[in-house]
């Protein structure tokens, strides 16, 4: 598949068929993950592939009761709104495979020659550590597409990031990012159509 058509073709699949998806492409689908950039070519990445169904159950019933412990405003849809974030919080324990990312916390060169610390050095030069985690994860979303799977990039689980780093049995220097749930799409659904770019685009000259 060419390039463009990965990138064209690529949108959030969540409901996915009850097949395996084998080890060998799901490390294909790593190995191409890594080789995004990443700041100062740090290569920070950790990946961990799970396929026991048992554990995402466990994992996913983490995430449902750390967001059930989340105080509700006053609003008449705040239990509706929780519900629908609870699905899409939760849905990968259905997925064939989950790979999840982790990454090494990075010492700039800039935080070793002033009076900052790494939180506030990283806040300055806009979160470089997340933007290598983002550049990773488009890898991988477009390897999986490439390799005709479906795929979702999900942050919501890490509300309960803590339990689940214990649950998958990460060491103290790793940060959990994110999940990417991977397998054989069950349907194709409708991509929302793209907005006109040029109305996103300003050029200085």
């Amino acid at each position: 598949m060419e390039l463009k058509q990965a990138i064209e073709s690529r949108t959030s699949i969540r409901i996915y068929k009850n097949e395996p998806v084998p080890l060998e492409d799901l490390k294909e689908m790593i190995r191409l993950a890594s080789l995004a950039p990443s700041i100062a070519d740090s290569q920070p990445w950790s990946f961990i592939i799970i396929t026991n169904k048992k554990l995402l159950e466990d994992m996913a019933l983490k995430v449902a009761r750390k967001l059930a412990n989340i105080p509700e405003n006053e609003s008449l849809a705040s239990k509706n709104i929780k519900s629908q974030v609870e699905w899409f919080a939760t849905f990968f324990q259905d997925a064939p495979a989950v790979i999840a990312l982790a990454m090494e916390t990075y010492e700039s060169v800039l935080e070793k020659g002033v009076v900052l610390n790494h939180d506030e050095v990283n806040r300055m030069r806009n979160y470089p550590d997340f933007q290598t985690a983002g550049a990773c994860i488009q890898n991988m979303l477009l390897a999986a597409v490439d390799m005709n799977y479906g795929a979702c990039w999900l942050s919501a689980p890490m509300m309960a990031k803590e339990t689940l780093g214990q649950m998958l049995e990460m060491d103290e220097k790793h940060n959990l990012i994110a999940f990417v749930a991977v397998g054989k799409p069950a349907s194709t659904p409708v991509k929302k159509p793209a907005p006109d770019i040029n109305e996103r685009i300003r050029v200085i000259q």
